[in-house]
């Protein structure tokens, strides 16, 4: 196998290779601190590099592994163990700065990991570095303006998303086996769509965001982002909270011979209402596919859709602006911000309670006709776009979509806010490529706690459609 091959293989081929000692976790670190060091000049996808850390928790991996079984010391933690990750440098990681891509944090070093970082180095994970990501997380491109722009390993003049930007550029660009982002109105799903990966926004509480630098607690949500819905799958299961008798989220996407149709719900209108049509085609062809695979299309109707958008909105704006005037930096730092960001948290200064509660009360609204619209339909979840636009450019602040002007950053948040407000679970799969060559992703939308569902129907969509996953870069 070659460097390039190693580069972009599963996270479950990696590990059978160390397993039969055919490749150490350390050599494998050194490969993956070597492209870091030869393609984030193109890409700015990491921030910090912990080249120190990752080769000491790599020779950790590799002592424990290659320890003869049944001898001291003999400790196989599972399947990351010695595979090497980043993460998105909102989170907080102990000795290492955390900056959530602003200039007021650049240098901040926690104390203490962040659960889920503890949960990761437990399971064995190697940690490489932390990623570039829009400021505060308080945006969709990632386009940083103190640490510059992340580029798109398809094309490096377009975005990759955000706000976890850094992570997808470096997991699609063959830096790192997968990457731990946040989501609050599509951060990780953007991004995955906009790379040509996999990324998985978990219901609402499952994953843990403690000392995770918050945006908008109500809409919060920690995932995985990996080229393959099998290593999202494996990542997930490290940090996930699962309810008693639960199955491992791994068992998901492993084919089955047990063989069960589908049902999949078309919502009608909104997610369909403004598509460009390059991602329209390709998303056509996504179905073709799905109804070979087992599964029975139909269209549903959901309620509140259109809703979503302002409610999201409200929530996002008023908890973001309390929590930065409660860290103190707001308005007392307001020159230290970049400007969209400042605007967006100059917004939420004018939002009023009556508006905030009536956005909750939406939201509680929308997630029980969420539930009941999908019971009634008798489907097993909905399958949209994830953005009804592949990457723009950078700096690309409206984009046309059959001859009328949008806002890029609402038609990148369209798809994607629906399931934060409902704290639904929902999946990124790459579903194909526009003419252009630029990644197109279909999302699953869920019902609470159907990660396990999701997860399946996205490994049986990807054994459909075998994809060139390595970007031109």
């Amino acid at each position: 196998m070659s460097d390039t091959d190693l580069a972009f293989a599963s996270i479950e081929e990696v590990g059978k290779l160390f397993r039969k000692r055919k490749l150490s976790p350390v050599e494998l670190t050194k490969l993956m601190l070597g492209r870091i060091e030869r393609l984030n000049p193109k890409l700015n996808a990491f921030l910090t590099v912990t080249t120190e850390l990752a080769l000491a928790q790599a020779k950790k991996a590799e002592s424990e592994l290659f320890a003869p079984r049944g001898r001291k010391g003999h400790h196989d933690r599972g399947p990351l163990h010695g595979i090497p990750i980043s993460l998105k440098d909102n989170i907080y990681t102990k000795g290492i700065r955390t900056t959530a891509g602003s200039k007021i944090l650049k240098d901040f070093i926690p104390q203490h990991d962040a659960q889920i970082v503890v949960w990761l180095k437990e399971a064995g994970a190697v940690i490489l570095g932390k990623t570039n990501m829009h400021e505060f997380a308080y945006g969709v491109t990632s386009n940083n303006p103190h640490y510059g722009p992340v580029h798109n390993p398809w094309d490096l003049a377009r975005i990759p998303g955000g706000s976890s930007g850094g992570s997808a550029a470096a997991v699609a660009a063959g830096l790192c086996y997968g990457s731990i982002g946040t989501d609050t109105g599509g951060s990780i799903r953007i991004p995955s769509a906009l790379c040509g990966i996999v990324g998985v926004k978990p219901t609402f509480g499952r994953v843990s965001v403690k000392d995770v630098i918050p945006l908008s607690p109500h809409l919060d949500c920690v995932g995985p982002l990996a080229r393959t819905s099998a290593d999202a799958a494996r990542l997930l299961d490290s940090i996930f909270v699962r309810g008693k008798g639960e199955p491992s989220l791994q068992s998901a996407t492993k084919p089955s011979r047990a063989r069960r149709r589908f049902r999949l719900g078309l919502p009608k209108g909104f997610f369909s209402d403004v598509v460009s049509p390059e991602v329209e085609l390709t998303f056509e062809h996504a179905l073709r596919l799905l109804r070979r695979s087992d599964c029975n299309l139909k269209e549903v109707s959901i309620p509140l859709l259109v809703e979503t958008e302002d409610a999201g909105n409200q929530i996002a704006w008023a908890e973001a602006t309390h929590y930065h005037q409660r860290a103190g930096w707001f308005p007392a730092r307001v020159g230290e911000y970049g400007e969209d960001v400042r605007t967006r948290i100059e917004m939420g200064a004018k939002v009023s309670a009556t508006a905030y509660l009536q956005a909750m009360e939406v939201r509680y609204s929308f997630i029980e006709h969420f539930h009941a619209a999908m019971a009634s339909a008798s489907v097993d979840a909905l399958v949209v776009p994830t953005t009804p636009i592949p990457a723009p450019m950078i700096g690309e602040e409206t984009t046309t979509v059959c001859g009328t002007n949008h806002p890029t950053r609402s038609l990148l948040l369209r798809s994607n806010r629906p399931a934060n407000l409902g704290g639904l679970p929902a999946v990124s799969v790459a579903c194909g490529f526009t003419p252009e060559g630029l990644p197109v992703g279909l999302q699953l939308i869920g019902a609470v706690t159907d990660e396990h569902l999701l997860l399946r129907i996205a490994g049986i969509f990807e054994r459909s459609l075998p994809l060139d996953r390595r970007p031109p870069i």
